[in-house]
């Protein structure tokens, strides 16, 4: 992962973004929602479409043929980006509180969300095992409370360190993956880079860079990942910046 080049182009990218066409940025910005929510839910087991969690979420239509668990786990996970984003803009740090109301929103209609395990529980297929609740709760605690002083990581790292350590500690009962993803945007965003979305068809590499960091502690892998998902959201804005109506100020515009 090269930080510099990424730092280069985040800065790029705000330079420019007030040049490219509100439409544009909206469109793009709907775009990411909708796969980023059907990319989390299906790594997952969601077996909703692209198509038709677009249906649901920007058509308002209802989807046949399908269990309304999966319905509420894309609707649901809309919302709870949608109040990710809020306190982002608005300046809020993330916190405890704010992630257990994340998971609230993510179980909504599905279960009681935002309230630790009580329970052991197991990963399928993973060679780690999450630690017993009360070991958990200690480990949890320990992961707020060392948050705001992870000053020895750039944004990338911080973002990968969260989301790993996160699922590692598996808090909940469900929910833990999509959770994990809704904080290491929230702390993209936070540092100024662009949300990013793992794809479903990804997803054997991703299980393996989170299972390197929870096995043997090395990040390096699942940070590369982060790295070079940022890189590629940052590049498709950046394209849009060289469109020939917005490359350049209008001789109005320079006036």
């Amino acid at each position: 992962m090269t930080w510099e080049r990424l730092l280069q182009k985040k800065e790029q990218f705000q330079q420019i973004r007030g040049h490219i066409p509100k439409e544009a940025l909206e469109s793009f910005d709907r775009s990411f929602d909708i796969e980023y929510a059907h990319n989390s839910t299906a790594i997952e087991g969601n077996t909703l479409t692209l198509i038709q969690a677009k249906a649901i979420l920007e058509d308002g239509l209802s989807v046949g043929g399908k269990t309304l668990r999966e319905i509420y786990e894309v609707a649901n996970h809309a919302k709870a980006f949608s109040y990710v984003k809020k306190r982002v803009a608005e300046g809020l740090p993330l916190d405890e509180a704010a992630t257990k109301d994340i998971h609230a929103l993510l179980m909504e209609n599905i279960l009681i969300g935002g309230i630790y395990r009580s329970v052991e529980v197991r990963i399928s297929g993973a060679g780690f095992k999450p630690p017993a609740p009360t070991e958990m709760y200690r480990q949890i605690k320990n992961f707020f409370a060392n948050l705001p002083h992870r000053t020895d990581v750039n944004t990338i790292e911080l973002a990968a360190w969260t989301h790993a350590e996160f699922v590692k500690i598996h808090p909940f009962v469900d929910g833990n993956g999509r959770t994990s993803r809704m904080l290491m945007n929230y702390q993209l965003m936070a540092g100024g880079f662009l949300p990013v979305s793992v794809a479903k068809e990804d997803r054997l590499e991703y299980f393996e860079a989170l299972e390197a960091y929870a096995v043997g502690g090395d990040l390096i892998p699942f940070a590369e990942m982060v790295a070079a998902l940022e890189e590629t959201r940052l590049d498709e804005y950046l394209a849009m910046g060289q469109e020939p109506d917005i490359e350049e100020d209008s001789p109005m515009q320079t006036m």
